[in-house]
């Protein structure tokens, strides 16, 4: 629970989770409801919600831990629709793509948002925002985005037909 707490702390916030309902399966955490976790087999691969998993020294988040904080007033920046597009590509984010933002200083975390207030992943702030003026600056760098699952499936995909 504690690499879970420390993530979040890195976004200006805290969210409630109740550690009964928190299961850690080898080094992958997930939230299961009351009655899951009663009925949920010892040996279970996958169940509830995948919070996320201790990789090396820190935690790397699922999306419904990412959708908790997101919920909550934690540092965040609005995309317009290009720079979205992008960032669920793959990409770094554009000072110029940022259409609202709070007051990012350099080395921040924040939760990357779409207009419609949809988490499409998270970033590391990469300038002071607005002390930057040059627009062509790269202000968040990606760390996570909801396109990376179908990436790896590309790949997996792609090595396959190699065989």
């Amino acid at each position: 629970m504690k690499e879970i707490h420390e993530f979040v702390k890195q976004f200006n916030v805290e969210i409630p989770l109740e550690e009964k309902q928190i299961v850690r399966k080898r080094n992958r955490y997930y939230l299961l409801s009351d009655k899951l976790n009663h009925n949920a087999p010892k040996g279970f691969f996958y169940a509830g919600d995948y919070l996320g998993a201790v990789k090396g020294t820190g935690f790397f988040p699922g999306f419904a831990l990412l959708r908790m904080i997101a919920k909550t007033e934690a540092t965040k920046v609005i995309l317009g629709k290009k720079a979205a597009w992008l960032f669920i590509c793959g990409r770094d984010i554009f000072k110029r793509g940022l259409l609202k933002q709070s007051d990012l200083k350099k080395d921040d975390y924040v939760l990357i948002m779409n207009k419609n207030e949809e988490c499409l992943g998270f970033g590391r702030v990469m300038i002071n925002v607005r002390e930057e003026i040059d627009m062509d600056k790269i202000a968040v760098k990606n760390i996570l985005d909801v396109g990376d699952f179908l990436r790896r499936e590309k790949k997996l995909s792609t090595n396959k037909s190699k065989k």
